[in-house]
C-alpha cells in the first residue's frame, strides 16, 4: 500500500533563513513555496533525487507554532506516497490506527492527505500522501 517515503517534514520558526541554510546544506534552491489555508501554514519543498523536504512555518494559532512551542524546531512528521489515500486510510484503521482525520484533505505540493496520530505510530507523526488529482468532466466529442 505505500509506495516509498515521500518527503520528511521539518518544523522551522522562519522559513526565509530555514530556505538559506537548507539551499547552503543541500546546494539547491526550494522548488516551490506556498502557503497551505487549510494548515495555516507556509511551506517550502526541497528535492535531491527521489527524496524531499519540506519546511514548515507557523502562521499564528497552528499545529506547527505549537510544535515548536513545545518541542522546538525539527522533524515534525515522516510522509509516506500512497496510490489510493481512501484504500490506504481504511487499512490503516483495519491495522489499529488512529487517523487525524475522517476524510482526507488537501495539503501541499498537490497532495491528498491525512494525518496518523502519533500515539499510535510509536511517536512518529505519519502522514500518508496521494497526488492530488481534479476531477475532469469528459466530453463527448460527436462525429
Amino acid at each position: 500500500m505505500i509506495n516509498k517515503i515521500e518527503h520528511i517534514g521539518i518544523a522551522v520558526k522562519d522559513l526565509e533563513a530555514a530556505n538559506k541554510l537548507y539551499e547552503l546544506l543541500l546546494g539547491i534552491a526550494p522548488y516551490k513555496e506556498e502557503i497551505v489555508d487549510s494548515e495555516n501554514v507556509k511551506t517550502s519543498f526541497f528535492k535531491t533525487g527521489e527524496s524531499k523536504i519540506e519546511l514548515l512555518e507557523g502562521l499564528g494559532e497552528d499545529a506547527i507554532s505549537k510544535y515548536i512551542e513545545k518541542y522546538g524546531e525539527g522533524i515534525h512528521h515522516i510522509a509516506f506516497e500512497v496510490d489510493n489515500i481512501y484504500e490506504a486510510m481504511a487499512e490503516m484503521k483495519e491495522n489499529g490506527f488512529k487517523l487525524l482525520m475522517d476524510e482526507p484533505k488537501k495539503g501541499a505540493d498537490n497532495k491528498l492527505i491525512c494525518f496518523i496520530h502519533p500515539k499510535t505510530a510509536n511517536g512518529v507523526l505519519v502522514e500518508l500522501c496521494q497526488e492530488y488529482q481534479e476531477e475532469k468532466e469528459e466530453t463527448l466529442v460527436e462525429a
